[in-house]
C-alpha cells in the first residue's frame, strides 16, 4: 500500500475503530455504496485487527536489519539504541578505527526510505548541521556513507534527559524553568539565523545535561530556506514530525516557515508549564489529535493547573501555587506563540524570548493589552522595594510634618487660651483695685466676680470658659473651700463633656483636679468611678502630655489609696513615677511620686521603708529644684511624724522644723498649713522636755523653744 493510499485509510479506520461493532457494520455498508474499493479495503483491515493482537502497533517500515550492537559503520562500531524515529536510528558509538577514542550520536537512515530524494536530503542535512555551532546545539562531528551503502551523521553525544522529564523530578519553579527555556529559544534562534528550521521540536529533542545546560537535537529534518529546490516526502505519509507538537500548517501539508518552531516552542513551554499537553482529545487517534490542532481552543496553561489541583488533592496546594504564577503573563505568551494563524504568532523566536525576559523583569508583555493599569501595576511591582521605601518616607515625612503642625496649632491654641486667661486675672485685680475705699481685697468675692463675670465674657469660648472655672476651682482648693472648689470643678467637667474635640490635655487635668475635690470631701469612691472612665485618654496620651497623664494617675492612685485599694494605688503611683522620670526628668514629680509610693508603705506598717522612700523624695527635691517648693512641706512633714512614732524625737523635730521654715516663707506665718505644723513642732518639743510627761528634765533650748511658739508674741 503507498502512502498517500494509507494517508486516505487512516483517519476513516480510526473512526471505524471507536465505534461499536453494529455501528462499524452500518457505516462500511453505506460506504461501500459509494466507494466499495475503498470499504473492501477498510474491511481487510479491520479482518486483521481482529485476528491480531498488535497489528496496528507494528511499524510500517521495517528496522534496519544490520543495526546491532557491534556492528560497525563507517569507522564507528555500535554499542546500543538510543532512540529511533520515522525517518531514521540514533544510536551511541565509539571510533573504531583507532585515530582517537571518543564516544558519539550515529544517526543512521532506514533502508526503507533511501530513495535518491532521501539520500539527497541526508546529504543536504550534513552541510546543515555542519554550519551550526551553537553552545546549546549538538555539533556535527563527522558524515559519510558506509561500505554497504548506509548514510550516517556522527553527532555529540549529549548525556542528557529530555526537558520535560528534568524539570518534572526536579519540582522545577516557573521562574528557574523559563530561564532553562530561554537557552532553547537561543540554539533555535541561532538556527533560524543560518536560515534552518528545525520543524520537530518536542522535549525529547531538548536534552538537559548534569551541568544543567540544554542540547538540541535532530535538525536532520530540516530545510534550507534559501530557496533551495529539494524534493518534499514531509507530505507523502511517512512523518517528518511529531503530530503532538505539529503546527496547523504541518497538519495541512503546507509550506513551513521559522513560525512553525514558534509554534512548536509554544506547545513545549505549555507543557513544561502546566505538566500536561494543550489539547485532550476523548480519543487518542491521530484523525482526533489532527482535528484538535487545527481547531480546537487549547485550555490556558493556569486553568490547566487548577483542573489538575482539583483532581489531585495531594499536590493542589502547590498546583494552585503555580497556576498564580503563570496565569496573566504567561497564559497570554503561550497562547500567543500557540496561535493557530501563524500571523497571529511572535513574528520570531527572539520576540518570543524577548517577552519571556520581559515577563521576568516585571516589565510589560507584549502578548497582553497595553492598558495604562497594566503597565502601571507592572512599573509598581518592578520597582516595589525603591517606591515602598520612598513611600514609606513620605508617610514618615507627612507624619511628622502633620504631627508638628497639629502640635503647632495645639501650641497655639494653649498659648492663646493661657494669654487669655492672663487678661482676664490681670483685668479682674485691675479693677478690684480700682474699687473705692481702704478696704483690703476680700479674694474670695474676688474669684466669685471673676466666675460671673466669665459666664458673661466667655459665653461664646466654652473651652477658655472651662479653663476659667479650672483655675478658680484650684484657687478654691488651695483656700480650703473644698464644697465650693467641688461644684466649680463639677461645672468644668460638664462643660468639657459637652464641647467636641476638647482638649485632651484640659479634660486630663479637669478629672484629675475634680477626682483631687472629692477626695477631700471625703467622695473617693465617686473619685474612682469618674476619673476609670478617663482612662484609656490618659493612656493614648502619655507620650504626648506625660505631665498631665502622670497628674492624672496620681489623683487616680491617691483615691484608690483613700478606698484601702492599696494594690490598684501602687500601679497608678509607678504609672506616674515611670512617665515623670523618663519624659519629666529634674521635676519636683518624681518626688511626688516617690513620696506616694511611701505613703503606701507607711499604710502597711513598714515604717522604716517609708521613712527611706520619704528621705529619697527630699533628697530628689533638693537635687532638682530645692528647698523652696510646696511639695518640701509635706515631704517634712511625714519625715517628722514617722520618726516621732518611731520614738526618734530629735531627728523628728528638725524635720517639723524645716517644714515650719518652709510652711512660713512660702504660705505666710498665718496659713492654715504654718499653723497646724507650728503645733505639731510643739508636741514634738513637749516630748523632748517631758518624756514621761512629768516635768521640765529634758533639753532647755527645747523649752525655750517650746515657750517661744506656745507665744509667738514673744
Amino acid at each position: 500500500m503507498d502512502a498517500e493510499r494509507w494517508r486516505r485509510l487512516s483517519p476513516l479506520l480510526d473512526a471505524l475503530l471507536e465505534l461499536e461493532p453494529r455501528a462499524r457494520e452500518a457505516s462500511l455498508a453505506e460506504l461501500r455504496s459509494a466507494e466499495p474499493r475503498l470499504a473492501d479495503e477498510l474491511a481487510a483491515l479491520l479482518a486483521l485487527e481482529d485476528g491480531a493482537d498488535n497489528f496496528l502497533g507494528t511499524p510500517l517500515v521495517a528496522p534496519l536489519p544490520g543495526a546491532r550492537p557491534g556492528t560497525q559503520v563507517g569507522p564507528y562500531r555500535l554499542e546500543r539504541l538510543l532512540g529511533e524515529g520515522g525517518m531514521g536510528q540514533v544510536w551511541l558509538a565509539s571510533r573504531a578505527d583507532g585515530l582517537y577514542q571518543r564516544r558519539v550520536a550515529l544517526k543512521l537512515l532506514r533502508p526503507g526510505l533511501a530513495d535518491p530524494g532521501l539520500r539527497l536530503r541526508f546529504t543536504r542535512e550534513r552541510e546543515i548541521l555542519a554550519r551550526l555551532e551553537h553552545a546549546h546545539i549538538a555539533r556535527l562531528l563527522d558524515a559519510g556513507i558506509s561500505a554497504d551503502n548506509q548514510p550516517y551523521l556522527a553527532l555529540d553525544y549529549v548525556d542528557g534527559e529530555p526537558i520535560s522529564d528534568w524539570c518534572a523530578r526536579r519540582g522545577m519553579e516557573v521562574r528557574p524553568l523559563l530561564r532553562l527555556f530561554l537557552q532553547v529559544c537561543d540554539a533555535v534562534s541561532h538556527a533560524h539565523a543560518n536560515l534552518i528550521v528545525h520543524r520537530d521540536l518536542k522535549p525529547s529533542n531538548i536534552l538537559v545535561t548534569p551541568l544543567d545546560e540544554v542540547r538540541l537535537l535532530d535538525f536532520g529534518i530540516a530545510k534550507l530556506l534559501d530557496g533551495a529546490d529539494l524534493p518534499d516526502h514531509t507530505r507523502t505519509g511517512a512523518r517528518a514530525f511529531t503530530l503532538h507538537y505539529a503546527a496547523p500548517e504541518q497538519i495541512r501539508g503546507e509550506p513551513v516557515s521559522t513560525l512553525t518552531d514558534v509554534y512548536s516552542l509554544g506547545v513545549v513551554l505549555y507543557e513544561l508549564l502546566a505538566g500536561t499537553k494543550p489539547y485532550q482529545p476523548r480519543h487518542k487517534s491521530d484523525a482526533q489529535w489532527e482535528e484538535a490542532i487545527l481547531h480546537a481552543d487549547p485550555q490556558r496553561p493556569s486553568q490547566a493547573l487548577q483542573r489538575r489541583a482539583e483532581t489531585g488533592p495531594e499536590a493542589a496546594q502547590a498546583l494552585q501555587r503555580r497556576a498564580r504564577a503563570v496565569a496573566g503573563d504567561l497564559d497570554n505568551i503561550v497562547l500567543k506563540a500557540m496561535s493557530k494563524r501563524y500571523e497571529q504568532r511572535y513574528a520570531s523566536v527572539e520576540a518570543l524570548a524577548q517577552d519571556l525576559q520581559r515577563h521576568l523583569d516585571g516589565k510589560p508583555v507584549l502578548a497582553r493589552p497595553q492598558r495604562i493599569t497594566y503597565r502601571a501595576g507592572k512599573f509598581l511591582r518592578r520597582h516595589r522595594w525603591p517606591l515602598s521605601t520612598a513611600a514609606l518616607v513620605v508617610v514618615v515625612l507627612a507624619t511628622a510634618l502633620g504631627l508638628v503642625a497639629w502640635q503647632s496649632r495645639q501650641a497655639l491654641q494653649d498659648a492663646e487660651r493661657a494669654q487669655a486667661m492672663q487678661n482676664f486675672i490681670v483685668t479682674l485685680f485691675q479693677d478690684a483695685g480700682e474699687a473705692p475705699g481702704d478696704q483690703p481685697v476680700d479674694v474670695r468675692q474676688l474669684l466669685d466676680s471673676g466666675v460671673e463675670r466669665g459666664e458673661v465674657e466667655l459665653e461664646r469660648q466654652p473651652v477658655a470658659r472651662a479653663a476659667l472655672l479650672g483655675v478658680i476651682g484650684r484657687l478654691r482648693l488651695g483656700l480650703g473651700d473644698h464644697a465650693d472648689a467641688l461644684e466649680l470643678l463639677g461645672r468644668q467637667s460638664r462643660l468639657l463633656a459637652g464641647v467636641d474635640r476638647a482638649p485632651a490635655g484640659l479634660r486630663l487635668e479637669s478629672a484629675a483636679d475634680l477626682g483631687h475635690a472629692l477626695r477631700v470631701t471625703r467622695q473617693a469612691r465617686e473619685c474612682v468611678d469618674h476619673m476609670r472612665e478617663l482612662q484609656p485618654l490618659a493612656r493614648r496620651q502619655e507620650r504626648r502630655m506625660p505631665r498631665q497623664a502622670a497628674g492624672f494617675h496620681t489623683q487616680l492612685g491617691r483615691c484608690h489609696r483613700a478606698l484601702g485599694e492599696h494594690d490598684l494605688a501602687e500601679v497608678h503611683f509607678r504609672r506616674a513615677l515611670a512617665l515623670r522620670r523618663d519624659r519629666m526628668p529634674g521635676t519636683a514629680g518624681i518626688a511626688e511620686s516617690i513620696a506616694d509610693l511611701a505613703g503606701l508603705e507607711a499604710d502597711a506598717g513598714r515604717y522604716a521603708a517609708a521613712l527611706r522612700g520619704l528621705e529619697a523624695a527630699h533628697a530628689q527635691l533638693q537635687s532638682t529644684v530645692g528647698e523652696r517648693n510646696p511639695l518640701t512641706i509635706r515631704v517634712l512633714r511625714e519625715i517628722c511624724a514617722l520618726r516621732a512614732r518611731a520614738g526618734q524625737l530629735h531627728e523628728a523635730s528638725v524635720a517639723c522644723a524645716g517644714a515650719l521654715d518652709t510652711s512660713a516663707r512660702l504660705l505666710g506665718r498665718h496659713h492654715r498649713m504654718t499653723l497646724e505644723l507650728r503645733d505639731e513642732y510643739a508636741g514634738v518639743l513637749d516630748r523632748i522636755i517631758d518624756p514621761a510627761g512629768g516635768g521640765s528634765t529634758g533639753d532647755h533650748s527645747a523649752t525655750a523653744t517650746a515657750a517661744h511658739l506656745a507665744d509667738p508674741a514673744r
